[in-house]
């Protein structure tokens, strides 16, 4: 082992850094205050990550990505956990990165020779809310393409440059396919790399100039990085990726529906941490709007720019600093009162715009919509109902969001019910396709799933039966191997389909689709329920 040490050390050099790295003094009363610049970088690592892991199943487009997304959360193993690893992630990075500047700014860390070291803190801060403002459009549900209309017309707004930014921006025309190319190019190309060389920049400020010492700690026998300060900042990050993890799991990242332009009676919310400013707009409107959107923004981040050039003052304990405590306390109240007045007058349409899952049955894979068709045939509305207020039937109301289990308990309670449940006459992969409609079922939704039209669940049970998943993807549920078939009533005429499904070849004399002989009423239904897909 000491051969091989002594090799990566020649060759590299890598041991010896490490070793300086760890061993670096740092003053006596540094510790748990001082651990969130560590948790802000592994929170980035960990975005960076979970980016990637998406990325490789993520179609960049305004017609895949919205598909895409649902497959990652829907059918690709661990998915969902990764989906809600990245979003979550992202408001745990917005906390510990403004957590981290008010620790530095309430302790006075940003004083001769620091100054540098916080100002590219501030740059940091204004990035990490830029991946955020940039990811928002990536999921292309209704939130997403509202949202982003909304931060388009700000910025449209801005006196001067207001045109150039919208061009830039590639929304001249309205959000579209340029605007989400360029949303992402900034994602996932543009930011990452000049935060990481950022990071790299701001790490070595504060390796070259030492953590700040608290006023008469100078004096003091300096302690080493390792272990102590090591071991505070990987209980730190312990935690809070421990609360990260339990997060994904316990609520699952938002997915509304597919991005609808038409759909002007949508009410646009941010997330969270902008709320705020979507507050402040509607208590400025018309000629103070500008005042909302560019000056206040615009002195907030002048004013922590100046901050080191401003308070020149020889540093004091942080218990004596009560100008810059009245500062942050006066700064937190206004930002969580505006948030609180936002959430708390958020309309209850919009709230329930906001809900996870579907909320038609043409956002549904063919799969869950088979799964309505084997609901009727197997006549569960005798026992069970689908709505908001029960009807006094023996069974569970399953329209309330009481369906808990997931869909492997609820096949093996399928093939064993007991009783007074009869056993289903289905086959598993049926009752499979049953589970996966039932699981889907919220208190916004379930009623317009017991309305499905008749054509869309006997095309989608013909649809599975043939096993047209195996070549095509329908709201991101099967494989490429054929052409998407979302959006197919604007490529293709009822007709074609109809004439295609009795002979492809026809069409395409290399084409590996097999004839389907289906009756004139089959052929109807199969077309017309791939006909109506978004």
């Amino acid at each position: 082992m000491r051969a091989i040490l002594d090799w990566i050390e020649d060759r590299t050099g890598l041991i010896s850094t490490i070793s300086h790295f760890m061993n670096e003094e740092i003053p006596a009363s540094a510790g748990w205050h001082q651990v969130f610049g560590s948790v802000a970088l592994f929170l980035f690592l960990t975005q960076a990550f979970t980016g990637i892991m998406l990325g490789l199943n993520y179609g960049p487009t305004p017609g895949e990505a919205y598909h895409s997304i649902r497959y990652i959360m829907n059918e690709l193993t661990g998915g969902a956990l990764i989906r809600g690893l990245h979003h979550w992630g992202a408001s745990a990075m917005v906390i510990v990165v403004v957590l981290h500047m008010l620790q530095v700014f309430l302790w006075g860390a940003y004083k001769k020779p620091r100054e540098a070291t916080w100002l590219a803190g501030v740059v940091l801060l204004l990035f990490t809310l830029a991946f955020a403002l940039t990811g928002y459009l990536l999921p292309w549900d209704n939130r997403a393409y509202w949202g982003t209309v909304v931060t388009t017309q700000i910025a449209a707004g801005v006196p001067g440059i207001g045109p150039y930014a919208l061009r830039l921006m590639g929304a001249e025309d309205g959000v579209g396919v340029v605007t989400f190319a360029r949303f992402y190019a900034a994602h996932v190309l543009i930011l990452p790399a000049v935060t990481f060389l950022l990071i790299v920049f701001h790490v070595y400020l504060v390796r070259r100039h030492g953590v700040a010492p608290e006023p008469g700690d100078e004096v003091k026998p300096k302690q080493k990085f390792y272990p102590v300060q090591v071991f505070k900042d990987t209980a730190a990050i312990f935690g809070v990726f421990a609360a990260l993890f339990t997060l994904a799991i316990a609520a699952k990242a938002p997915l509304g529906r597919l991005a609808d332009p038409t759909d002007t009676t949508y009410i646009p919310r941010p997330e969270w941490y902008f709320q705020f400013l979507f507050q402040l707009l509607k208590y400025c409107e018309g000629p103070l709007e500008l005042f909302a959107t560019v000056v206040l923004p615009g002195l907030a981040v002048g004013g922590l720019l100046a901050v080191p050039f401003l308070d020149r003052a020889p540093a004091i304990k942080v218990t004596k600093r009560t100008t810059a405590m009245a500062a942050a306390l006066l700064c937190a109240i206004g930002w969580s009162g505006l948030t609180a007045a936002a959430i708390l007058e958020t309309p209850k349409e919009a709230a329930i715009a906001e809900s996870m899952g579907p909320m038609d049955w043409v956002q549904l894979t063919p799969t869950e919509l088979a799964g309505v068709g084997y609901y009727a045939k197997e006549h569960c509305a005798n026992c069970h109902t689908l709505g908001l207020t029960d009807e006094g039937k023996p069974g569970p109301n399953l329209g309330t969001g009481g369906v808990s289990h997931d869909v492997a308990w609820m096949v093996a309670h399928f093939k064993r019910p007991g009783v007074p449940m009869a056993t289903m006459a289905l086959k598993p992969a049926e009752m499979n396709a049953l589970a996966s409609f039932l699981v889907k079922l919220t208190p916004q939704n379930a009623q317009k799933m017991s309305e499905v039209p008749a054509f869309a669940t006997d095309g989608a049970l013909l649809y599975q039966k043939n096993q047209c998943g195996l070549c095509h993807q329908i709201n991101g549920a099967g494989t490429n191997n054929g052409p998407p078939l979302n959006g197919l009533a604007k490529r293709r005429k009822a007709d074609w389909v109809k004439d295609h499904f009795l002979n492809p070849q026809k069409y395409d004399p290399d084409s590996t689709m097999p004839s389907y002989k289906f009756n004139a009423r089959d052929n109807e239904a199969i077309t017309a329920y791939l006909m109506a897909l978004p």
